[in-house]
């Protein structure tokens, strides 16, 4: 370890979605022992995390794993932190009650206007390779798909974080779990998001900042009542049902560590992404820190 990173303060980024906000919720709040380092932890929509990581303002973030493999020269996946869906995904939200299966006919002759969190979300890399159909990307804050989706602005919408729980009460319309649809293509889980770091900092660095994240899980696991406030703080929703329903659907054993079925699901996500032209055929896979 070099001097310069003795006296370093190393920039976190988080999402303020509840699955984040629980799961640091021991480091956010000084109940963790931080192993000698320092942390500006800062919190931005997931978008934001992905472009900050990207120009190299954040040295550590929970970031799209769409945006980590654009980024895999650069960045080294830590094996806590990591959100894996198992059947379940971005849902797939429209204002009209269309089966999937029926949008190609529905949408002939057009574009759908389908609305996403940003351009290097995971919800973005679904819509662009599993959609059988043309469309027509428009990137805004996750916040507002709801709302816009049924003021009729779009003909679809992928939704996340505590979307996922409250469409209903918009009069909004399920017409797919990506993340279902992914399983059942691939056979493998969705990678949604993972913590990544920048691959210059040191192997001792990268090691104790594992340590802090897989610590900071295990005291929110063990001490769920105190997250609440921390979750609420950030929130879209207040609900506290709502709030440990995302925490319970994302925040689980490979959280803690991604496994060897992480690192399968992140090697089938790289060799889609291949396969459809979204990254070159001679592209580096995601390095997992070992």
């Amino acid at each position: 370890m070099s001097p310069r990173e003795k006296r370093s303060t190393l920039r976190l980024g988080i999402s303020t979605c509840p699955n984040d906000t629980f799961a640091f919720h021991g480091l956010l709040n000084d109940k963790i022992d931080t192993r000698g380092l320092q942390f500006d932890i800062q919190l931005f929509d997931i978008q934001e995390l992905n472009e900050r990581l990207a120009t190299g303002t954040l040295d550590v973030a929970k970031a799209s794993f769409y945006a980590a493999l654009q980024l895999a020269e650069w960045v080294t996946v830590l094996p806590s932190g990591s959100a894996i869906g198992f059947g379940v995904g971005p849902l797939l939200l429209s204002a009209n009650a269309t089966p999937f299966d029926d949008l190609p006919k529905a949408l002939a002759g057009r574009r759908a206007v389908v609305l996403c969190p940003g351009a290097t979300t995971t919800a973005t890399f679904l819509c662009r390779t599993m959609l059988p159909f043309e469309v027509d990307l428009q990137h805004v804050p996750f916040s507002e798909i709801i709302p816009r989706l049924a003021s009729g602005a779009a003909d679809l919408g992928a939704c996340i974080h505590e979307g996922r729980f409250v469409w209903r009460e918009h009069s909004l319309h399920l017409v797919a779990d990506l993340g279902e649809l992914w399983e059942r293509q691939t056979a493998h889980p969705l990678p949604l998001g993972g913590l990544l770091a920048r691959s210059n900092l040191s192997g001792d660095i990268l090691h104790r900042v594992q340590g802090v994240v897989q610590d900071s899980i295990c005291y929110a696991q063990r001490n769920r009542g105190e997250t609440v406030e921390t979750m609420r703080r950030y929130a879209q929703e207040f609900d506290d049902d709502v709030l440990f329903a995302h925490v319970d659907l994302y925040v689980n054993e490979w959280t803690l560590d991604l496994g060897s079925i992480g690192r399968t699901a992140l090697a089938t996500m790289h060799q889609v992404a291949v396969s459809r032209g979204l990254l070159p055929a001679n592209w580096p896979e995601l390095k997992v820190l070992s």
